[in-house]
């Protein structure tokens, strides 16, 4: 049967002619304004623009939350509740830890996120902060306490461009580093997270390692994106307390905090992470002025912001209050595992409610898209299996190995010990130098990391041997031995720890390593002392008979970097990133400080010929009325503690003379000099270094 409609009037013939043209316009409207957000070549902002606009509410804060990978039925909870990112936290790895199983589990997440309506893709985050450290078999550099002991920014760019390649070669995109605190009390246990004690440091860094994990631009297929961390002042709390309250005027968070920021931004980083501590007593999480009047107003910080793990809990006990205060104050995304729908929920109240404006919400969302859109993930939102060579490659290994060596601080080398013979028979002791996990420290392959060979690399015995030959290497983990070495390298330092488990309040080595030295030093042959430390260490009664002493940080899996200036194929060039205490009474202590007396200040460095830098301090030493002749004075501040002496040095490193004195007075005859440039250094419970000149 058909059906007939009558028109009975001019006017309703007009009226059914102008719906069916504006049906016809609307239609078309709709196709033509659907293909922009597709459209790979519209601007970015147009694309966002209409992207959010198709967007219902759901959609909205289903893209401001962040997931863990070992949720329950991760992927439906992608597909149903959109979400815009997973992680994986510390140790979370997919059950086939091998690059094609990371592979695996990205795609089907990925393919969850494009069984959505709009398909928008999920990025995925993870704490690659020294190499894909979650990874089994990916290179592990030094942890960043290191790396600026290196001040070489191109190094530590290349570092961080071979992490996002190794990244990326298993499928992820976004790593939450560089960390760019700056720690003022080594007690702290995150303290070699950051790259020094001095904002100088991170500004060097930061740029550097925003540039190396993302390219000149966001987008280029193997980089991605970086994440700096954590805002603003997690170095500085009261006492080195993890999360704890920094209590400083705004005037000192600035010039302290403030520059490695500011220089990340500049070299482009696409998102900044949250910290948990507090300043002042109100947290960041929930510090408005912080996050929004500052970093992305003052700053113009355009990326999106990430709360830390489950870091909004820190704003109030109660969860729904937490969410509407994190997101008033600037957070767009918020981390928190295996709450994420009940976040999502509360987050639509909060709107509906209009504690939380619309307004607010499509900024979040704008700023995620945006660095979606500009990481290309709506053009290619799965693995470039194109990568998959270039993880473990035997060059990212080697640019490892030289991170390593140009770490390595030489802090005593009494004799020139150093560099050893690679003839020499060495003893090479302590259970630490067979320890890949001891090298690394934490985060390496789980949260903590762990004691133990649980991922390829070099140990430094290995190392060893690869130089000098098993021949002539003798292993002992305590110390012992019934052979007659030449020499001894003692291996000693911290168990692995990450975070707050890492707070340390007396910074003391452990009995098995003091243990360690006292066997080592019973055999009357010269040794020296690695240490592998995520700080300075209280080091003041180990290093009186030491005959070298060196601080190797956490140097990761390439222990060759080690054996290198060890055995004198490359020199040393690393120099403190930290001022080095006497002893724990005076943490925390920093380059600046008045007093400023530490057993090793910031900036010192040997080199086999003699200091690196051979300024004398002018608050600890002052010479009388100058140096003459015959006889070299010298005063000090304060009485030195004994024991204690004087070493003289030639310009080759050579201890021409050594003295006892128990006076801060100093009178050292160098009649018998010949012309030319000496040094002197004095060792107590503090070293004090400087040089002289014969006329």
């Amino acid at each position: 049967m058909k059906t007939k409609i009558f028109l009975k009037s001019k006017n309703s013939r007009a009226l059914l002619k102008l719906f069916f043209l504006t049906s016809v316009l609307t239609a078309t409207h709709v196709n033509l304004f659907a293909q922009v957000y597709t459209d790979s070549t519209a601007k970015i902002e147009d694309r966002v623009n209409d992207l959010l606009g198709r967007m219902t509410l759901d959609e909205k804060v289903g893209q401001m939350l962040q997931d863990e990978r070992g949720s329950n039925n991760i992927g439906s909870l992608v597909k149903n509740l959109f979400l815009g990112s997973v992680l994986s936290g510390g140790g979370s790895t997919p059950s086939d830890n091998s690059p094609q199983g990371w592979v695996d589990m990205y795609n089907n997440l990925q393919d969850s996120a494009m069984s959505t309506r709009l398909k928008i893709p999920i990025i995925y985050g993870i704490d690659a902060v020294h190499g894909h450290n979650n990874a089994y078999g990916a290179v592990i550099f030094p942890h960043n306490i290191g790396l600026g002991c290196t001040r070489d920014t191109d190094l530590v760019k290349e570092c961080a461009r071979i992490t996002a390649q190794e990244v990326r070669a298993t499928g992820l995109n976004w790593t939450f580093s560089p960390c760019i605190a700056v720690p003022r009390d080594i007690r702290w246990g995150r303290t070699y997270e950051g790259f020094g004690e001095t904002p100088e440091l991170q500004k060097m860094m930061s740029f550097a390692s925003v540039k190396g994990y993302q390219g000149d631009s966001l987008g280029v297929p193997d980089h991605i994106l970086a994440c700096a961390k954590h805002f603003i002042g997690d170095g500085g709390t009261s006492g080195g307390h993890n999360a704890g309250n920094t209590q400083i005027s705004e005037a000192l968070l600035r010039a302290i905090h403030l520059p490695g920021y500011i220089r990340a931004i500049e070299a482009g980083v696409g998102t900044i992470m949250i910290s948990y501590n507090s300043w002042n007593g109100v947290h960041c999480h929930g510090d408005k002025y912080l996050i929004t009047d500052l970093l992305k107003t003052e700053l113009g910080f355009k990326g999106f912001v990430v709360s830390d793990w489950n870091g909004i809990n820190y704003v109030s006990s109660d969860l729904k209050t937490s969410v509407q205060t994190s997101v008033n104050a600037g957070i767009d995304m918020i981390m928190e595992p295996s709450l994420s729908g009940q976040i999502i929920t509360y987050l639509k109240a909060l709107v509906n409610a209009g504690s939380i404006s619309q307004t607010r919400i499509d900024d979040a969302v704008k700023r995620i898209l945006t660095v979606k859109f500009k990481l290309g993930l709506f053009e290619h939102p799965y693995a470039n299996m194109a990568l998959a060579d270039s993880f473990g490659c035997d060059y990212h290994r080697s640019v490892a190995r030289k991170a390593v060596r140009e770490s390595q601080v030489l802090l005593i080398n009494k004799n020139n010990l150093i560099p050893l013979s690679k003839t020499s028979k060495i003893l090479v002791a302590g259970a630490r130098a067979n320890d890949i996990g001891s090298q690394c420290g934490g985060w390496t392959l789980t949260w903590q990391g762990q004691k133990g060979n649980v991922i390829p690399g070099t140990t430094i015995i290995n190392a060893i041997i690869n130089v000098c030959g098993s021949g002539n290497v003798i292993s002992s983990p305590d110390g012992s031995t019934t052979s007659t070495p030449d020499v001894a390298v003692v291996v000693v330092g911290e168990d692995p720890y990450a975070e707050g488990n890492g707070d340390n309040f007396s910074l003391s080595l452990g009995s098995d390593d003091l243990n360690t030295i006292s066997n080592v030093k019973s055999l009357h042959i010269p040794y020296v002392v690695i240490l592998l430390s995520g700080r300075p260490l209280m080091i003041e009664n180990v290093i009186i008979d030491a005959n070298a002493f060196i601080a190797s940080w956490l140097p990761g899996t390439e222990a060759e970097g080690i054996a290198d200036v060890l055995f004198g194929d490359y020199p040393f060039t690393g120099t403190l990133s930290h001022s080095w205490p006497q002893n724990i009474s005076q943490v925390p202590l920093n380059y600046g400080d008045s007093p400023y007396n530490p057993l090793f200040y910031y900036n010192f460095g040997l080199s086999e010929d003699g200091p690196l830098d051979v300024n004398v301090l002018s608050s600890k030493v002052s010479f009388y009325p100058n140096p003459v002749v015959n006889l070299l004075n010298i005063s000090l501040d304060v009485m030195p503690a004994k024991p204690c002496k004087i070493e003289i040095y030639n310009s080759n490193g050579v201890i021409i003379a050594s003295k006892q004195i128990n006076s801060s007075k100093i009178q050292v005859d160098v009649s018998s000099y010949s012309s030319g440039v000496y040094y002197f250094r004095i060792i107590s419970n503090y070293l004090i270094h400087g040089k002289f000149i014969k006329k």
